[in-house]
């Protein structure tokens, strides 16, 4: 057979790849071999994989094709996360575009829009996980609402709350008012912003001429100030003891409250408490028994418990409301002034602190063998000098875990209430019924679900279990053989989202850790900086770069660039690096293959050459071994890539190549067929 001049890797690629899936050659079974198993972090059906994935995906592969050709019984298990709150965004915009909004229909009806959604979107993925050459197990392949995983992660959620592990409650929590849903604490991003302070005048109830002059960055919520509150040490305000003030353009009275809380250095020395809009003003609010007026709706918009204003946008509001300070006279003045505010990861708008009731999982007692799992060495973190510490910190600080989202995309929580509010919780309707009558003496007239559904990371948090229907069907022969799996390779930005998480559910679950290893990738960003993301729409389309270069060589460009756990900018040029690479080898072949009928066993060769790059090859082997051991795998692969480069291509092949018009010894041809085959295994 000729070779083509140059390396077609379409063609080779596509061939090669139907060849795996018809032979099963990447398919799994429960044998005698010890297993080496890995789970996909499961991509959202939010729309197609970017240079991120890519990166991830490679990583895995190497390191399952490595154990494969090592004797493992190599289970690579692909799927996909529904990711709530990411997906119904899409799909609702994708609704709206055709003029239809989420409001006007069904609950069932929604969710067959967004069903189709994911059968589009999932399809996608999973072409470009085949396109990129991945060896999964695709007779395997989860999502996380399938029928058993959806009943394992209610299974789950009514095992913890028989335990005492999960609870419904009133508390301040994180609000996207773009997605109208509750937020975990790590779904809230923190920018640095340049903001403004504003110092409003509130009038003291005694005299017209006294006032107390207070900073706020949020004069759109004034309205909803119930005190405010001094330092009881600060002899500026020492005379406003007992007093009351006037909240402007509103004129309620307020008391002057003392709490060592306030710092009087800060702005005036004197902060307005609004309770239902500030953490620590809660708090405050707790402590000495003050009313929480919410002045605002779950779209952002002013409430009518504002007053002034009602309807119209927080920060259209706000502008509104300082233009009227200053007109009436009670604005002293602006100032620059540097803040953090909190973004939704999803939406991208302004977080709200509000006072809903939502339901949690108390986290203190999951997270203890968590945290024992990571440090007595079960688990074990790559680069560990980076991420150990991150891990430890979270797990150390806690905070219990708001997993209600106001969505229809997602497990419904299971939860049924009557008319008045009680509720049972239980897996299904028939159960809750038995249930209700059990705990209230009483039959239940009309029992409704709770609308809400779950946390996405509920129940991303059970998948290197419930992949093997660890926990719909516990203790089968699969979960037995396959867990626990044996690395996680996945994103630093998940850590608490994710890893800690599936830690804490694997030794509640399983009893022992869901991995033994957890390799950290970098962020691909793009060359601003920015994380490559579906959201920012900024990473190239990985099935263009395929068609363009070859999976090889984008496989390639991403990883030769990608130190352990360090970020990297993506630069085209490294695929095309991988794309000479490639052609490289190619030429090198074509080399070789042209030798076939030039064997002449009565020529002369020098056998130093292939003394020479044996040893080579048995010390890069060796080096490689114990980089990948390490998860090194950059360095292996430029390690790799200079042997064959350097070493076999611009020495070994020009040692022993045959003259013009000569013949080669058997001996030299076979060695370096051997040394090829070697190669192209590493």
């Amino acid at each position: 057979m000729e070779l083509s001049k140059n390396y077609m890797p379409a063609a080779t690629e596509e061939r090669w790849n139907l060849h795996w899936r018809d032979k099963k050659y990447f398919n799994s079974k429960p044998d005698g071999r010890t297993p080496f198993t890995v789970v996909i972090p499961p991509p959202n059906v939010t729309g197609v994989l970017h240079m991120g994935h890519t990166l991830n995906e490679t990583v895995q592969d190497i390191l399952v094709r490595r154990a494969r050709m090592s004797g493992f019984n190599a289970c690579w298990v692909p799927g996909s996360d529904h990711a709530s709150i990411a997906t119904e965004s899409k799909v609702v915009a994708m609704l709206k575009e055709k003029g239809i909004n989420k409001n006007d229909l069904s609950r069932e009806e929604f969710l067959k829009y967004a069903f189709e959604w994911k059968e589009k979107y999932g399809g996608i993925i999973y072409h470009q996980i085949d396109k990129l050459g991945c060896s999964v197990d695709w007779d395997r392949v989860t999502f996380t609402m399938d029928d058993h995983y959806y009943k394992a992660v209610i299974k789950v959620f009514v095992d913890l709350y028989n335990k005492g592990l999960i609870y419904r409650g009133a508390r301040m929590i994180n609000w996207d008012p773009a997605a109208k849903t509750a937020l975990s604490d790590e779904e809230v991003e923190h920018k640095d912003i340049q903001g403004t302070l504003y110092h409003i005048k509130y009038r003291s109830t005694d005299k017209e001429d006294d006032y107390i002059v207070v900073a706020t960055q949020r004069p759109e919520t004034i309205m909803g100030d119930t005190a405010i509150c001094v330092n009881p040490s600060d002899e500026r305000y020492a005379h406003l003891k007992g007093k009351k003030v006037i909240v402007p353009l509103i004129n309620r009275e307020i008391p002057v409250i003392f709490d060592e809380y306030v710092d009087p250095a800060f702005g005036t020395g004197a902060l307005k408490v609004t309770p239902a809009h500030d953490i620590n003003d809660y708090n405050l609010g707790l402590k000495h028994n003050l009313p929480v007026i919410d002045t605002l709706n779950e779209d952002g918009t002013l409430s009518k418990a504002a007053q002034l204003y009602v309807g119209i946008d927080r920060f259209k509001a706000r502008k509104l409301i300082v233009a009227e300070l200053q007109e009436k006279g009670f604005l002293v003045r602006e100032e620059e002034y540097s803040t953090r505010i909190g973004y939704s990861q999803r939406s991208g708008a302004v977080v709200e602190p509000r006072i809903s009731t939502q339901w949690f999982v108390r986290m203190n007692e999951l997270g203890e063998p968590a945290l024992e799992a990571v440090l007595s060495g079960k688990v074990r973190i790559h680069p560990g000098e980076r991420f150990l510490a991150t891990y430890r910190y979270w797990l150390e600080n806690v905070k219990d875990w708001c997993i209600s989202r106001q969505l229809w995309w997602g497990q419904q929580i299971p939860a049924w209430y009557d008319e008045k509010g009680d509720f049972v919780v239980a897996e299904n309707e028939e159960d809750a019924i038995r249930q209700y009558h059990e705990k209230f003496a009483r039959e239940a007239v009309a029992l409704k679900q709770d609308a809400d559904v779950l946390d996405t990371w509920f129940s991303s948090w059970l998948w290197p279990s419930e992949v093997f229907h660890g926990i719909s069907n516990p203790g089968n022969q699969e979960v037995r053989y396959y867990y626990p799996t044996s690395v996680l390779v996945t994103g630093q930005d998940i850590i608490f989202f994710w890893v800690a998480r599936m830690v804490m559910a694997g030794m509640e679950y399983e009893k022992q850790i869901p991995f033994s290893d957890v390799y950290f990738t970098g962020m691909v960003r793009d060359k601003l900086g920015r994380k490559m993301s579906k959201q920012l729409g900024n990473s190239p389309d990985l099935l263009d770069l395929i068609d363009n270069y070859g999976a090889d060589a984008v496989r390639f460009g991403i990883m030769i660039s990608s130190p352990a756990g360090n970020d990297l900018l993506f630069d085209e040029g490294s695929l095309e690096q991988g794309k000479y690479f490639n052609n490289k080898i190619w030429n090198a072949l074509k080399l070789v293959k042209g030798w076939e009928g030039k064997l002449d066993a009565k020529m002369q060769y020098d056998t130093f050459p292939l003394i020479w790059f044996q040893s080579r090859l048995w010390e890069v082997k060796i080096e490689v071994n114990g980089l990948m051991d390490q998860f090194r795998l950059s360095e292996a692969l430029k390690t790799v890539y200079s042997l064959i480069w350097d070493d076999f291509c611009s020495w070994f092949l020009e040692w022993v190549k045959p003259g013009f018009e000569q013949g080669i010894h058997p001996e030299v041809y076979y060695k370096t067929i051997e040394f090829f085959e070697d190669l192209m295994q590493l």
